[in-house]
């Protein structure tokens, strides 16, 4: 997968895109990313990417010639017309199945990062394909949700993570949160790791570990619980460790009131 992100920072991009996991698959070529200036791309001397808005009102708009001349010139490095996403605000919500559903449907996308009072929607109409949204907040740029867009998609790539169970296991690949996890020593500070957790017993820990998602999920997140599809649980075994999950749930509920 290709990922090119129009940006006023590519610096700033870099200096995190190229650290670690990411970082690794970049350099051993497993992905590949792209940080544009968008002011290399401006006729303007003094290098001026905005303007006042028309209509009135405070701030600045991000020119729509700038914007298309780094568009063009990706559009041509890429061979084809990318499929292009504006980060905003008023897009749709950006979730790991819309981000399935991106990795499986473009292996060319361009990640265009506002700033200011947002870009002309000239721009918008013209080149820009969809807008995604972080969520119901704003930011002062488009930058750290493009990164965060690029991570989650690059994670699924082959090679980025040792095996697809690195992704598909965490929260939100199913419909649910991930179970908790715990590291050396098994006690701190009078705190235990779960005793099934040390017993060798892969299949328990198997069991304990979706129990645990379906509870957290219940607890945390009472919105993705009610999307849950309970008629995907099909065999016996898995329906029992789904009721436990509800039993053990009800009556912890029940404790702390």
């Amino acid at each position: 997968m290709r990922i090119d992100i129009m940006t006023l920072f590519p610096d700033a991009i870099e200096a995190m895109m190229g650290q670690s996991i990411i970082g690794r698959a970049r350099d051993r070529g497993y992905i590949r990313l792209y940080t544009h200036q968008i002011r290399e791309y401006t006729t303007n001397k003094q290098m001026q990417v905005d303007d006042y808005p028309y209509g009135g009102g405070r701030g600045a708009v991000m020119q729509a010639d700038p914007l298309y001349r780094c568009w063009e010139h990706i559009c041509r490095e890429v061979g084809q017309r990318p499929h292009t996403i504006y980060l905003s605000p008023c897009g749709r919500t950006f979730t790991q199945e819309v981000a399935k559903e991106l990795k499986a449907a473009h292996e060319n996308i361009v990640l265009v990062c506002g700033h200011y009072e947002g870009v002309d929607q000239r721009f918008i109409d013209e080149c820009v394909d969809e807008e995604l949204s972080m969520g119901d907040f704003v930011l002062t740029g488009g930058e750290i949700p493009a990164m965060a867009v690029a991570d989650c998609l690059f994670r699924m790539e082959e090679g980025v993570l040792p095996e697809e169970s690195c992704y598909t296991d965490e929260s939100h690949w199913n419909g649910l949160l991930e179970y908790p996890q715990y590291s050396r020593p098994e006690e701190w500070h009078g705190r235990k790791v779960p005793a099934i957790l040390l017993s060798g017993n892969h299949g328990g820990v198997d069991d304990w570990r979706r129990k645990e998602s379906y509870k957290r999920t219940m607890a945390r997140r009472p919105d993705l619980w009610a999307r849950f599809d309970e008629s995907a649980v099909k065999t016996k075994h898995d329906k029992k460790i789904l009721q436990q999950a509800k039993d053990e749930f009800t009556a912890e509920q029940e404790q702390k009131e």
